[in-house]
């Protein structure tokens, strides 16, 4: 069996970059040969408006690799990345890990913002942590959520991470018997030292956050920073890490010195954050996203131990049962009551961090892989 890979190389990887290379690692691994291709020319000097219609055209460049990409059995891509092969014969996977038109669903402008969070977002701009509370135009995000659509209306098959990418799609006219939901994986270093190994379990649990935070308006509200720092900010005795990926070097630094009692790292190599995370089982995890596809970084902190106050996105509502091995909550208000909740009852914490590491253990890469050689095998019969 032989896969063509498309997708854009990054120098500080996404969770869509890290979950491609997992995938085409495993799969080899399987004995499969998958080949990775990289566009390399962008249009330079566009204007802002034209950013959508750059991003799409970047990945037609790979025309010029037709014939070598057109020699595997099987071009998978992420989103609409495959576009320029989607009229050859050549059967072509999309792999959704997200949808733009569920971003644009659930961000709002900085006034329309909850409660608080408005304040958060204004002192961010105030104090040049932000430029602006709105990003000037959404017509680059209008267009690619088009392209997505166009994409996956004429893609052969679709695999969605999560209910909630599938659900996405179907609401744009996508026939849901050509989706097949296969939940991402992280890598196996999460589960070499588990926080269920530590047996010292924090008395004085930390309030955790891992993952990116955005840098423009529109992916910090997306990423829901205005809701970490609100929720931070309640608790002010309690200790706090955050592991974050962000090129918003001010945002960063903000963050370092305005929010008491509060570790931050940014841009940590990936497989040295278990090492950081692990002294904090019995923690509590916060995903204040307004929006995620799948979320990688809610089963690796469940992994370490880590109690997850999740917003009900990506695949939270799939996995997490209230008062079992985290909590759903649907405001801020709410999660904060879960969080004094949890402060407040150690075995009640306890419990759940140990059941969030089990829950974590159904998303090791091998039971992925299994799930995407079984679609790849239905395709290629």
């Amino acid at each position: 069996m032989k896969v063509a890979f498309i997708h854009s190389d990054k120098k500080i990887g996404t969770g869509a970059h890290f979950i491609n290379d997992l995938i085409a690692c495993k799969l080899r691994e399987k004995g499969a040969e998958v080949n990775s291709f990289y566009p390399q020319f962008l249009l330079a000097d566009t204007p802002v408006h034209f950013k959508g219609i750059n991003n799409i055209l970047f990945f037609y460049s790979l025309l010029e690799k037709r014939d070598e990409i057109l020699r595997h059995d099987i071009i998978q891509g992420t989103t609409y990345t495959p576009l320029a092969f989607l009229r050859f014969s050549k059967p072509v996977v999309s792999h959704f890990g997200s949808t733009t038109v569920g971003f644009l669903q659930a961000v709002p402008k900085a006034n329309h913002l909850e409660n608080g969070c408005s304040d958060v977002f204004l002192r961010l701009k105030k104090a040049g942590a932000i430029r602006e509370l709105n990003i000037k135009t959404r017509r680059p995000l209008d267009d690619i959520a088009s392209i997505e659509r166009y994409a996956a209306e004429r893609t052969d098959y679709i695999i969605a991470t999560s209910a909630i990418v599938k659900k996405d799609l179907i609401s744009v006219g996508i026939a849901a018997e050509k989706i097949e939901v296969i939940h991402n994986a992280i890598e196996d270093y999460w589960f070499e030292t588990p926080g269920g190994n530590n047996n010292n379990r924090e008395d004085e649990p930390a309030l955790v956050f891992l993952g990116r935070i955005g840098e423009d308006p529109f992916t910090l509200k997306l990423k829901g920073v205005d809701r970490l720092i609100w929720l931070f900010e309640r608790f002010p005795e309690v200790k706090k890490l955050s592991v974050v990926m962000s090129k918003n070097k001010k945002l960063v630094q903000w963050m370092k010195n305005n929010i008491p009692n509060h570790t931050l790292i940014a841009n940590a190599v990936k497989d040295t954050i278990p090492a950081l995370l692990k002294n904090h089982a019995g923690g509590i995890a916060l995903l204040p996203s307004r929006y995620e596809g799948f979320s990688l970084s809610l089963i690796e902190a469940m992994s370490q131990g880590l109690v997850p106050v999740s917003f009900p996105v990506g695949v939270a509502p799939e996995i997490i049962r209230n008062g079992e091995n985290g909590f759903i909550v649907g405001t801020v208000e709410e999660a904060e009551e879960k969080i004094n909740l949890l402060l407040g009852d150690a075995a009640l914490r306890r419990r759940l961090a140990s059941a969030a590491e089990e829950t974590a253990k159904k998303f090791r890469p091998d039971i992925m892989i299994e799930k995407t050689l079984a679609l790849y095998g239905r395709i290629l019969r």
